[in-house]
């Protein structure tokens, strides 16, 4: 009978081994789920962003580009104020091209260009 008990407690063990590797695997591919599906990344909000507000720097602002971001919203106020709008409508051009490149490029394209290489334009 101790045998037996043995070759259970054997198994007991080796089935808890295999579930505690299994239950790391799972949560590492959850943290990584979470990652690529926006954890980090701003490319969603950023582009839906410039898009409708940018002339107003505000998709520069989310990404962390806080110098860009004043750039544009001085262009759109003040330039814009001096040029009768030429200026703003300038800027919101950059704005809505610039949404449109974070749209079309894959998660990890835009996490790798405009977050972790920090490309502030275009």
């Amino acid at each position: 009978m101790s045998e037996e008990k043995k070759d259970s407690g054997d198994q007991a063990e080796e089935a808890g081994k295999d579930f505690k590797e299994e239950a790391k695997k799972t949560a590492n591919e959850f943290t990584e789920g979470l990652k690529g599906a926006g954890g980090d990344n701003k490319k969603i909000l950023a582009g839906i962003l410039a898009i409708v507000l940018g002339g107003f720097g505000v998709h520069k602002f989310i990404l962390g580009y806080n110098k860009e971001g004043i750039i544009l919203l001085a262009i759109t106020i003040v330039l814009g104020a001096v040029t009768c709008g030429i200026g703003a409508s300038a800027a919101w051009i950059i704005g809505l091209i610039e949404g449109i490149i974070y749209l079309t490029k894959s998660d990890e394209e835009f996490y790798n260009t405009y977050q972790v290489g920090r490309k502030p334009w275009f």
